[in-house]
């Protein structure tokens, strides 16, 4: 079965849902960050105090028909309520991708600090394997012992010889 053709005139419409522009959610929420970072600013904030104070001094001391928002300043109301509706969510956004970040980047760290204690554990492994070995092994200081005790073995031994030969010399040579 073949789906109907969408442009047809001979043929009415499904209805359905209302197709909404396409956006890319990545570059706008560059751009959210993007606005939420400046909005957080010095220069931010010292542009709109002189944005607003031109504001006000143009509506109180220009000419009465040069004026463009009166006493009650309902216009100026209206443009800061309008610019703090879109502040607050494009903030929010920038938060909750910043949250993003910030969660991925602690499941890597994660990932990293299980890398590490595992690699810890194996070095830890292979150290007291290598200290069980070498308990088996013979040390330098302890063959140098080995070697002068049996230096000294054999020294005792040959004075031994030495004095039983000269006492066998001294019984068939009296």
């Amino acid at each position: 079965m073949t789906e109907p053709r969408r442009d047809r005139l001979d043929q009415p419409r499904e209805p359905g849902r209302v197709q909404l522009p396409k956006f890319n959610p990545e570059a706008f929420g560059r751009w959210s960050e993007s606005i939420a970072r400046y909005m957080g600013t010095a220069k931010f904030i010292v542009y709109m105090t002189v944005v607003i104070g031109a504001w006000f001094a143009w509506n109180t001391l220009a000419p009465e028909h040069w004026r463009f928002d009166p006493y009650t300043f309902t216009f100026l109301t209206l443009i800061l309520s309008l610019q703090a509706s879109y502040a607050a969510p494009l903030i929010l956004l920038a938060q909750n991708r910043q949250a993003d970040r910030d969660r991925l980047a602690m499941e890597e760290d994660r990932r990293r600090a299980q890398l590490q204690k595992a690699d810890t554990e194996y070095l830890t492994r292979e150290i007291a394997s290598l200290r069980i070995a070498l308990g088996e092994v013979a040390t330098r200081d302890f063959l140098r012992s080995e070697l002068a005790r049996l230096a000294d073995e054999l020294d005792d031994a040959a004075l031994r010889r030495e004095k039983r030969a000269r006492m066998e010399w001294e019984e068939d040579h009296p």
